[in-house]
This record gives C-alpha cells, sequence and structure tokens, in this order.
C-alpha cells in the first residue's frame, strides 16, 4: 500500500496574527511530502511512525465518541492497517514550521474519514470552514491547539488566504518571475522548534495591554498590508512593509527568534539585503527571509543554508 501524497506547507504570513484575527496567507511547498504506507517488516525507522499512528488513532477515537457530529472515522480499516505495520513516510522535516504533522493528518482524513469532503467538490466557504475545524480538532493531538490551517493546506495542494478566523478562501497568487532577482527563502536556523511552547509564550504575553495594542496597531497591521501587496504582485510596497514587519517581530518577539539569529535578523534590516521573519511558531527550524538580491542574500548569509521558496 501507498497513499497519495501530501505536501509540506509554508504560511508566508500571519503566524501568531492568525491567532488575532490578522490576514494570513499559506502557500503549498511541494519541496517536501510524505504519503501513508504499509512495512510488514516493522524496522526500526518505521516502528517509531506506527507507534504515533497508534496513538493518534486512540485520540481519534475519543475525538469521535465526545464530537460524533464533527467526523467519523472507519477505525476498523485504521486499526487493521496500523496493525499491518503503517507508518507515515514523510520527507517533511519535524519541528521545522513547515506542516509536518498537518500533512499527516490530511493523509488520515483522506483515507479514513466517512463522508468526508473532497477536493473536487465546489468548495464553499462552510465546506472550507467545516474541513479547517475538523483538521483543527484532529492536529490538537499534536500541538495542543490548532487552527487547522497546516493539514488544510496540504489536504487542497491549493494557496489559502485567510480574511479572518471565519473567512477562508482559496487564492490565485502572482505566478513566479523565474529570472527575477528578488526571493521568498528559507533559513535553515539548524535547531528544531517546539510549537506547544512558544504558543504558551505568546499566550502569556497576550495577558499585557501593550503587548496587545502592538499585536493590533503593528504586527496585524503590517501582515495585512505585506498579503495584500503580495497578492497584487506590488513588489515594491511588499518589501517597505516586510522591513516594517520584520522590525516589530525582532522587538516584541524575541523568544521565538533562536538566540544566534537576532543579530543576523538586525543586519538584514540595517543594510536592507534581506528581511527575515518567522515561519511557523519559529523558536527553530526555518526562518523566512525576503529579499530583492538573492545573490546579495546568499553572500549576507553564507554561512547558512538556504532554500528558494519563490521568485520575484
Amino acid at each position: 500500500m501507498r497513499g497519495p501524497l501530501f505536501y509540506s506547507k509554508i504560511l508566508l504570513f500571519g503566524e501568531y496574527g492568525i491567532i488575532k484575527d490578522s490576514k494570513g496567507l499559506s502557500i503549498p511547498y511541494n519541496f517536501y511530502n510524505g504519503a501513508l504506507k504499509i512495512d510488514e517488516h516493522k524496522t526500526v525507522s518505521t516502528h517509531e511512525s506506527n507507534q504515533n499512528l497508534k496513538r493518534l488513532a486512540g485520540f481519534l477515537t475519543a475525538l469521535q465518541q465526545e464530537q460524533p457530529a464533527l467526523v467519523n472515522f472507519d477505525f476498523t480499516a485504521l486499526n487493521l492497517d496500523i496493525d499491518k505495520g503503517m507508518y507515515f513516510d514523510s520527507s517533511i522535516p519535524q519541528g521545522y514550521g513547515v506542516g509536518s504533522s498537518g500533512a499527516l493528518v490530511a493523509a488520515i482524513y483522506d483515507k479514513y474519514a466517512s463522508d468526508k469532503i473532497t477536493v473536487l467538490e465546489n468548495l464553499t466557504r462552510e465546506k472550507l470552514l467545516r474541513l479547517k475545524e475538523i483538521f483543527g480538532a484532529m492536529e490538537s493531538f499534536f500541538h495542543g491547539t490548532s487552527s487547522g490551517l497546516d493539514p488544510l493546506n496540504s489536504y487542497l495542494s491549493l494557496p489559502i488566504l485567510i480574511n479572518s478566523k471565519d473567512n477562508i478562501e482559496p487564492a490565485g497568487i502572482p505566478s513566479q518571475d523565474q529570472k527575477g532577482s528578488g526571493a521568498v527563502f528559507l533559513l535553515d536556523t539548524g535547531t528544531t522548534g517546539e510549537t506547544a511552547p512558544m504558543v504558551q509564550i505568546f499566550m502569556e504575553n497576550m495577558k499585557q495591554e501593550g503587548f496587545r495594542k502592538m499585536l493590533k496597531d503593528q504586527f496585524v497591521k503590517h501582515t495585512d498590508a505585506c498579503v495584500e501587496d503580495f497578492l497584487k504582485g506590488d513588489v515594491s510596497s511588499l518589501f517597505g512593509n516586510m522591513k516594517s514587519l520584520s522590525k516589530v517581530v525582532l522587538d516584541n518577539f524575541k523568544p521565538m527568534i533562536p538566540k544566534g539569529f537576532q543579530e543576523l535578523w538586525q543586519k538584514g534590516i540595517e543594510t536592507n539585503s534581506y528581511y527575515l521573519k518567522l515561519c511557523g511558531s519559529g523558536g527553530g527550524g526555518y526562518m523566512l527571509g525576503f529579499t530583492r538580491d538573492m545573490d546579495k542574500a546568499q553572500e549576507a548569509l553564507s554561512d547558512h543554508k538556504l532554500e528558494v521558496v519563490y521568485t520575484f
């Protein structure tokens, strides 16, 4: 058995802000993917994933009992496949902010959910929100809480525009300029990040009035502007707003930026050769970079591994 491929994702804009109704833009990233497979020999490498699936199946059983109207699964088939040695064969790095658990959730829903909403249907806003709610409940197994956006992106394999919590839609993004010198890139911090503790820090900060005001007046404002600029293809306005957003994050989200990278972050703002932002919850994994000149950025960040995601 080999199931269909589910891709990683990149939340270009909206990390943390979408918890408080900022805009967001999420795109599939086909460089990494995963699929459900059965390994009847149960090797050491597949055993851990198989055990994880067993725990997930237990969690989903309880979820179905608590919320029978939300989603139903064919547990007979799921548990049988797990007993046969099913695992998630994935190239998506874990703890890197590119949706490793989201792809797994999408794969399980696709194969085992009864009456599932399929990609081939007319995807109304109600259906998208329903999927997001189901995926959020499923993915909470991994993170404690989940918006459901990562699995949604992986399941649909479409860019998704988040206008607000209750308003999401598939988005058309400008086609890439393959000869363009500008780029969005991933910067590898070389360490993994844990989502739950980072979200915990954010929620603690949200108790302070000054932080809430900064989030609304600066972070959400610049995030929304970046989303609009990106969708319109207005590159010069995008880089102006991106610089502002990068500054706000450096000043207010320090715990989410690994220590060795705060200086690099500042250097990008000062030299204008690149601007960094969080990729997912931060704390490690990837950071996202935006540059008008990829050669210049590569030179400035020559000690680090960069992966181009999108070209301007």
